[in-house]
């Protein structure tokens, strides 16, 4: 069964897509820029950015009745390798001793010019 998750404590799809979707025991949850309930992109350097992209992604997950705890795997997508101390400094916050996989991926540029975009999978029975 595929369920479609939306929630209104974080930014809204920018395209054709779902800010999630359920599959089974299965959340996939789209990536996540650094951009407020309204769309609006936060203030500041990486770590602010990185923050607010796991606050959405926290948002969501609990709206669809998970937390960070479910997360088997992450993909963070920055602008800049040299941002991968900062970024782990604020995602280690997030995610405990038991951290989900991941992929730390650089790229040429994200939607809206921001540094960081994160999407997660979380599994829960």
């Amino acid at each position: 069964m595929k369920k479609i998750i939306s929630c209104d404590k974080a930014p809204a799809a920018i395209g054709p897509y779902s800010q999630a979707i359920q599959a089974g025991e299965f959340l996939y949850v789209s990536g996540q820029i650094p951009a407020n309930a309204k769309g609006e992109v936060v203030q500041g350097g990486v770590e602010e950015q990185a923050k607010q992209s796991l606050e959405n992604v926290k948002a969501i997950l609990e709206s669809a009745g998970y937390g960070l705890k479910d997360v088997v795997k992450t993909t963070v997508f920055a602008t800049d390798m040299a941002n991968f101390a900062a970024v782990n400094g604020v995602y280690a916050k997030y995610f405990d001793a038991e951290a989900p996989a991941r992929s730390f991926v650089a790229v040429k540029a994200l939607p809206k010019e921001v540094l960081v975009e994160i999407e997660v999978v979380a599994w829960k029975r």
